[in-house]
């Protein structure tokens, strides 16, 4: 009986001590959510208002600054960037629109996991449809006319800089409600031959102005490639090596992209380019820090880029020909898009 007792006593001091320390997580996590949702002193001025996606002249992003409204998505004046911001009540982890069509990446928060889902915003941000997705959200674009919608997740491992990771790329028709939820079901051709293989990746889709022709990173046997897709055809065709997370320009003859260049470390290895597409030259940005994102033109002469900040990300912008130097443009945001 002794060694029962004595048994029962040290599994009853171990649930006790699990269950205190269990108590402790919670209210430390509660505790530190409450900080989150406090306004931090010399942040950016947000408050709740209305926001449509057809307002000219104005970015819409995801606020990231501590307070009631992070995360959710917010405008600002394209003039005024550091201006007062408005906030609109929708959480994306991604997000982008155009020509008054959203695609917003969540997070749905279970009991035992968080999922995720892409969804479809009309110009008031109203949900018109959501689609589950496999991962955790990487990348998101709408075509300019606003009819395709696109978006990138991790599937394994959560970073381009490293090799163990997979990736899975989508594209929706928001009339028709078609969905491709995968570019590896299209016939790639790489260098004019067929090509076909087990680890194949694609990331960071970008649309041309006739909803029918985009373009993609493809990433197999440890290299990357520039891909220009057709829909109608279903056909994925390499264009040229190490081109990644590709951003078309909004007259359709150049490309931004992150590039691995030699020299850098391997943790940090990307430098902004833009290519021309006409003649495949391209040349280096003046931004010279590694920039892990899918840039967004601002107009037909300059880029705006994520880096990290002290709440998450800021946004910073750059001449796409090369010249001049970076500048910020908004602290605590992320995921841009110009109106």
């Amino acid at each position: 009986m002794t060694r029962l007792r004595t048994r029962l006593l040290v599994l009853v001091c171990a649930v006790t001590v699990l269950a205190v320390v269990a108590a402790a997580s919670v209210l430390h996590a509660a505790a530190r959510s409450d900080r989150l949702d406090v306004a931090t002193p010399g942040g950016p001025a947000v408050a709740a208002g209305r926001i449509t996606l057809t307002d000219r002249h104005r970015i819409v992003f995801r606020n990231m600054a501590w307070g009631p409204h992070r995360d959710e998505l917010t405008t600002v004046p394209v003039a005024a960037p550091a201006g007062a911001r408005t906030a609109s009540g929708v959480k994306c982890l991604r997000f982008y629109a155009a020509s008054g069509t959203g695609v917003c990446l969540q997070a749905v928060h279970g009991a035992l996991q968080d999922t995720y889902r892409a969804t479809i915003l009309d110009r008031s941000l109203k949900e018109q449809a959501h689609y589950a997705v496999p991962g955790i959200p990487s990348r998101a674009r709408v075509s300019p006319s606003g009819r395709l919608a696109t978006w990138t997740v991790f599937v394994g491992g959560d970073s381009y800089a490293g090799t163990n990771f997979s990736t899975r790329a989508a594209i929706l028709d928001t009339r028709t409600g078609e969905l491709v939820p995968s570019l590896e079901e299209f016939a790639i051709r790489k260098d004019g031959r067929s090509y076909r293989a087990a680890d194949v990746n694609f990331w960071g889709v970008t649309f041309a102005a006739d909803d029918r022709h985009f373009y993609a990173t493809l990433a197999t046997k440890g290299r990357t490639y520039l891909v220009r897709g057709d829909l109608q055809e279903r056909t994925l065709t390499t264009l040229r090596t190490n081109v990644e997370c590709p951003s078309l320009s909004p007259d359709g003859t150049r490309i931004a992209y992150k590039s691995r260049d030699e020299g850098l470390p391997a943790d940090a290895p990307w430098r902004l380019h833009v290519l021309d597409l006409s003649t495949l030259a391209d040349h280096p940005l003046a931004e010279t820090r590694s920039v892990d994102d899918q840039a967004v033109w601002k107009d037909d002469t300059t880029v705006t880029y994520a880096l990290p900040g002290d709440f998450g990300a800021d946004l910073y912008e750059v001449p796409a020909d090369g010249s001049g130097r970076p500048h910020p443009v908004l602290t605590a945001a992320v995921s841009p898009a110009y109106l």
